[in-house]
């Protein structure tokens, strides 16, 4: 080992710890010693030093524990003989300076509340670029990967590339392996996070792509995210700091990138990062530090080339990871399913209301359809220009010998995050109310709707090979193609959600998740049951049923019912402890028979969503297609961008078109006779069924009675309505309670 790399960590933490001090000094000239400090959101305290010393650092006056730990952590000056364990100090020194960054960076929170913005995503037009330390919502959401797997670990980068395009080319092969990638520090006034802006990348946790901070002492984020998870998902004890760092580096497969000239302060934090197993792989000529086997292989490499930077990171790590190729110009992986397509990089879309959007899986024989063939029918992405709004309609046929058709719904409803995982492609919706925006950076890569069809091919064969055979898709953009899709389609969802129509919640003892949608809305739990199905209208109990069959790992889970604990609201014991655990603890419980307590989360793919009308003594609802007015007063749009991200939100509730004529719609809020109104188009869509139920319920002439925006779009507009029809709900005991 180097005596340059190890007098150069050293004078780092000194250097760290000295400044660190005389902040601290100031802050309580400043400040009274009881004031509040630490990170927002997070019952973790400054983690770092919680989860290693055990202490609760809460108050200005709490930091002066963890100050004494750091003076005496902090070596003697090294003088002289080259036989002196270099390591040892090194490595010390490394943890003090780790320990100062995280209380400089709760003094800044203290000093600076307005600095760090508390959200998932960055708001770059506002200049709101750093996230700081990730709230315990957010930790819940993304921590579990890298206990799962599906995230195979971190990239810490620190500095900035050589230009923008080198800074989007290392992010996007981190992003291709579904390497999150935590960004800190600037280098000579620019960061690798305002390279990625520059070059058009979005980022944030929804991305995997995070801005903690633009100094070197952000980096403890990435640090103390790493021991939250230890904490929280290996339970391992606060101030168990052994065990807490054999987790990280047998569990959390993490790495630092150095991008740019490491000073003595950079020096200090890779070696603090030694102390978890975190080796540091730089792009300039840095001093090796030779294996002591703390990291799996060496603990510092410089001098790696750009080209080179991710593959020998990966490599010194003990990293193993795998890719799927698939034969489209732009890059593809489950980094991207987050990934938005905004209105000012949007190049074309199809469907979200503008258009018809239908996507149709469906079994074919063998003979009658040729593996891997993919057909564009009508105008493609090359023949459209900037802004243009275009039909689509996605047909799937596949064939194979163990495939049964009760799975056509299963995987039809993978378009969804197939799609998303396409970069600069962005799916919503699903069957005939599907949505794809197409942005600019994909355009310009190449991209066409064929993309479309290879990917699904592609991907349907390696995720479900052991029922598939061939794959041949069929994408249509001219209007009469895919209206003629969208009937066919239309058929078979009707066959498929009548098939569960004479089952009931209670002859069943298990119901079934579906996560799906988690990507967009991060804390929804869909809990789809025979009288419920799921609120994006794609999955009933069946389909999941079928799903699990499957694949017995995927989103779709049993869900033992349990106790009931409320026959009339609809909630479940065993539900409730599914839900609380598949959300991360962010939602405990909810009721599926209910919009005005606790009901069912919500996400963005919903088909339709209910609103109560206090004024009305009912309730209203409004799907994706109808684009105006309501007399709740905010149009769909507006209604699922508020509650559409996986919230419970007492008085509205995401649900299904055939859900509002089943036996259980909001049965504990006094049921469809509380429905007052809904768009036109809806009604006649769902006539039939609603003349049924309506009859069922002693009110034949239930769908006369409905108010829709012919009438008004005002409670006061349908008001003269309800009570001209003698609507049943203005009869009914109040909806507040």
């Amino acid at each position: 080992m180097s005596r340059l790399v190890a007098f150069a960590g050293i004078q780092g933490g000194y250097n760290i710890v000295s400044k660190v001090e005389g902040r601290y000094k100031r802050a309580l000239e400043s400040y009274d010693a009881t004031t509040k400090v630490g990170f927002p959101n997070t019952a973790y305290f400054l983690p770092v030093i919680y989860s290693l010393l055990g202490i609760k650092v809460e108050t200005l006056d709490d930091i002066k524990k963890p100050l004494d730990v750091i003076r005496k952590l902090l070596p003697p000056h090294i003088k002289g003989s080259n036989h002196l364990p270099y390591l040892g100090p090194l490595l010390d020194a490394g943890m003090a300076a780790v320990f100062a960054f995280e209380i400089d960076e709760a003094l800044n929170y203290l000093e600076k509340p307005d600095f760090y913005y508390v959200s998932e995503e960055t708001d770059v037009e506002n200049g709101k670029i750093w996230l700081g330390a990730a709230e315990d919502t957010i930790f819940r959401k993304r921590g579990v990967e890298f206990v799962d797997g599906s995230a195979p670990g971190f990239a810490a980068i620190v500095g900035a590339a050589p230009s923008p395009e080198i800074a989007k080319k290392i992010i996007e092969e981190y992003q291709k392996r579904s390497i999150y990638v935590f960004l800190a520090a600037n280098q000579n006034g620019t960061s690798c996070a305002q390279q990625l802006i520059e070059a058009g990348v979005d980022i944030g946790w929804h991305t995997k792509i995070v801005p903690f901070g633009p100094e070197i002492s952000a980096a403890v984020f990435a640090l103390g995210f790493a021991n939250r998870v230890a904490m929280a998902f290996g339970g391992v004890p606060a101030g168990d700091y052994k065990q807490i760092l054999m987790y990280n580096k047998n569990r959390v497969f993490a790495f630092v990138n150095a991008l740019g000239d490491v000073n003595a302060e950079w020096a200090a934090a890779a070696a603090g990062a030694v102390n978890w197993g975190f080796p540091t792989i730089a792009d300039t000529d840095i001093p090796q530090i030779l294996p002591t086997g703390i990291c799996t292989y060496e603990h510092v490499l410089g001098n790696v080339s750009h080209d080179n930077l991710v593959e020998k990171s990966i490599e010194t790590r003990g990293l193993k990871v795998s890719i799927a190729q698939i034969n489209i110009p732009c890059s593809f992986g489950p980094a991207y399913e987050g990934e938005r397509v905004r209105g000012k990089e949007l190049f074309a879309q199809a469907g979200g209301g503008k258009t018809l959007c239908t996507e149709y899986l469906e079994q074919a024989d063998m003979k009658e359809i040729d593996d891997a063939k993919v057909t564009v029918i009508g105008p493609d992405i090359p023949d459209m220009k900037r802004g243009d709004v275009f039909p689509l309609g996605i047909f799937i046929q596949v064939a194979g010998r163990e495939f049964q058709k009760d799975f056509e719904p299963i995987l039809e409803r993978q378009t969804h995050h197939l799609v998303n995982y396409i970069q600069g492609v962005m799916h919503a919706g699903q069957r005939d109310i599907a949505w794809v925006r197409i942005g600019d950076a994909a355009v310009d890569k190449g991209f066409t709707l064929k993309d479309l069809g290879v990917v699904l091919h592609a991907k349907l064969h390696q995720d479900f090979s052991a029922i598939l055979d061939k794959i041949q898709v069929t994408l249509y953009t001219k209007k009469e193609d895919v209206e003629k899709l969208a009937a066919k389609a239309r058929a078979a969802y009707k066959y498929r959600d009548e098939r569960v129509d004479k089952m009931t919640d209670d002859d069943v003892e298990t119901f079934y998740s579906c996560t799906l949608c988690q990507s967009f809305a991060p804390n929804h739990v869909c809990t789809v049951s025979p009288e419920r199905t799921g609120l994006c209208g794609a999955y009933n109990w069946m389909d999941c049923k079928a799903a699990f069959q499957i694949n017995p790992t995927g989103p779709n889970q049993p869900i033992e019912k349990g106790e009931c604990l409320d026959p009339k609201l609809g909630q479940w014991k065993g539900v409730n402890e599914f839900v609380s655990k598949a959300s991360r603890g962010a939602v405990t419980h909810y009721n599926f028979y209910s919009m005005v307590i606790d009901p069912m989360t919500t996400c963005g793919c919903c088909e339709a969503i209910a609103a109560m009308l206090p004024g009305c003594n009912g309730v209203m609802t409004v799907h994706r297609e109808y684009t105006g007015e309501t007399p709740c007063g905010m149009k769909f749009t507006t209604l699922a961008g508020v509650m559409g991200g996986g919230a419970s939100s007492p008085g509205f509730v995401g649900h299904s078109k055939y859900n509002i004529t089943q036996r259980k719609f909001l049965v504990g809020d006094g049921g469809l006779l509380r429905m007052v109104w809904m768009p036109k188009s809806l009604k006649e869509e769902i006539r039939d069924r609603l003349i049924k139920r309506g009859t069922e319920m002693g009110c034949p002439d239930l769908i006369d009675r409905i108010a829709d925006e012919t009438v008004g779009v005002t409670e006061e507009e349908i008001m003269s309505f309800l009570k001209e029809k003698k609507h049943p709900a203005l009869d009914m005991e109040s909806i507040v309670g």
